[in-house]
């Protein structure tokens, strides 16, 4: 790991957006690379389109988590129950290393505020580049430890509401796995909607490979999404606070989506792309 490690910093400048960076490391850990969706993971930077959420590092992951569970486990249920349960293992990892999995809290920086980028570019930016190096060895390990812990017994298939909404938008089954660990705010967290992150990335897809000389950080389609996601939910970005409640294990949280729970907001996003 100290060899993968030693090419972070170098690889973060070359790739630009920390999200892209960790999908493309895990993937070439796991011995796979896939250009469209790594490129995919850029407008998750800065916590989901720089509002703070989620930490890019932990985005790209949790990506790669999901990408690898997909090709490691046949059986789709499996696939998302562990694709979940390993992003939850990455997500506990990530914030015991950087004390929040937020954005702003580790940058202490809002983005959309002109005169805090600037103060962020001067001062803080260094400070992402240490958080990656020092990240590195504990993604990979967290990662192979969540996708090496042993299979849950599984009453029926498990559903993850990101999963969902991409076989909405007519995904393929490689794309609806490799977001499967956002459900429930990423690992069933509650942070920000694992929903309205995985139709960014996907329709994000679309947009890279009909720009394919650009990066899609800040691509239409993207903004579409989040207009619409924020319509939808009067601002709430939270899975706690739109679901009105945490769910503690994969199959609750399932059970809930296949009940019909989100059903609306789903349909909103999996429709934002034409607006």
């Amino acid at each position: 790991m100290s060899a993968v490690k030693q090419d972070t910093k170098k690889l973060f400048r070359k790739k630009g957006m920390c999200s892209h960076t960790f999908y493309y490391i895990l993937n070439r850990e796991f011995g796979h690379h896939n250009t469209d969706f790594e490129r995919a993971s850029d407008p998750l930077v800065g916590g989901i389109m720089q509002m703070g959420h989620q930490c890019g590092l932990l985005y790209g992951t949790s990506l790669a988590v999901g990408n690898e569970c997909f090709r490691r486990f046949k059986d789709q249920g499996v696939a998302t129950a562990m694709a979940i349960n390993a992003t939850r293992n990455v997500s506990d990892a990530f914030e015991k290393n950087a004390g929040s999995v937020n954005c702003r809290d580790i940058t202490d920086t809002d983005f959309h505020k002109k005169l805090q980028m600037a103060r962020y570019l001067i001062f803080k930016a260094r400070s992402c580049f240490t958080l990656a190096d020092k990240w590195t060895e504990d993604a990979l390990r967290s990662a192979k430890e969540g996708l090496a812990a042993p299979i849950p017994e599984l009453k029926e298939p498990p559903m993850s509401c990101a999963s969902e909404v991409v076989r909405m938008m007519g995904g393929s089954p490689e794309e609806q796995m490799t977001v499967a660990g956002f459900a429930g705010g990423i690992g069933l967290t509650g942070n920000a909607c694992g929903a309205l992150s995985a139709t960014i990335w996907y329709r994000s897809i679309q947009w890279a490979r009909e720009n394919p000389k650009k990066t899609p950080y800040n691509n239409q389609y993207a903004s579409n999404v989040m207009f619409s996601f924020d319509e939808a939910t009067k601002g709430k970005f939270l899975c706690s606070e739109i679901c009105d409640r945490e769910f503690q294990t994969v199959e609750e949280h399932s059970e809930f989506v296949k009940n019909g729970g989100c059903k609306e907001l789903l349909h909103t996003l999996s429709e934002a792309f034409y607006r």
